[in-house]
Parts: structure tokens; sequence; C-alpha cells
């Protein structure tokens, strides 16, 4: 593969960190006292609850709905994590795996949301180029502890 300043390794690399910046702010712009009260969930469960889908809407209400504060931690501590493994590429397969099922269900929750819609879908397709680049050979902690 012929690249301009870069190897495609780097590239890919470039790839990765910019997706674990993306997480990072995902994760730094949240208001966490909101969310620890479970202000992220509520508003979650409204959108859910006017999903055009009866499984999303069914599914919200059976696995988040009844445990809002696990949730919320989970989404907040998610993206940090997310975004903090991408960005030092430890772990790096598991955490584009993960980042691909979290945007995924990002994107089908906020389905009538253009803007959600673009972002998750943008940073789904990073996850699964880097993911399939194997994004984790240059520049990453898991290269240098010769891991994946």
């Amino acid at each position: 593969m012929d690249a301009i300043w870069l190897d495609g390794a780097e590239w890919l690399a470039v790839l990765r960190i910019g997706l674990g910046l993306w997480w990072l702010e995902s994760w730094r712009h949240k208001d966490k006292k909101a969310w620890s009260e479970g202000a992220g969930i509520a508003w979650a469960a409204d959108v859910a609850a006017k999903h055009r889908w009866n499984t999303v809407r069914s599914g919200f209400a059976v696995v988040v709905q009844p445990r809002p504060r696990v949730m919320s931690y989970a989404v907040v501590y998610a993206e940090l994590a997310l975004g903090l493994g991408l960005i030092t590429g430890f772990l790096t397969p598991v955490a584009l795996a993960g980042g691909l099922l979290l945007n995924l269900l990002y994107l089908v929750l906020m389905i009538h949301d253009w803007a959600e819609q673009g972002q998750n879908s943008m940073m789904a397709l990073i996850s699964a180029v880097a993911l399939g680049g194997m994004a984790w050979q240059t520049w990453s902690l898991d290269s240098a502890l010769g891991w994946f």
C-alpha cells in the first residue's frame, strides 16, 4: 500500500487514536453528577418509550430501566475506558469491538435523530476499519507488550 507521510499501519493508528479522542470527548462533555443521578438514562428512557420498534421499547424497559444507576455508570465509564484504551492502544481489539457494539446500540436507540445517526455510524465505521486493519500494530501498548 502506498501512502503519504506515514505508512498504512501508522495511518490506522492515527484513526484509532482519533476515535479514542472522540470517545474521550463523549465522556468529558457529560455532566457526570447528573448522569450519576440517572438523568442520562431518564432521557434515553423517554427516547426509547417513543421508539417505532417494539423490540427497542421492551428491551430498554427490561434491561436498562430497572437499573438506571448501574446503567448510567456503565455508559459513562465504558466511554472513558474506550477512549483511554484506543488512545493508548491497550486491549485495542476488545475496545474496538466494544465501541462498535456501543455505537450500534446508540444508533438503534437514536434512529430518529439524524445527528446521532451520523456520529454513531461514522464511529462504528472507523471501529470496523480499525478492527479489520489491526490498528494495534503501531503506536500501541498492545504492540509493545506483544499482544494480539
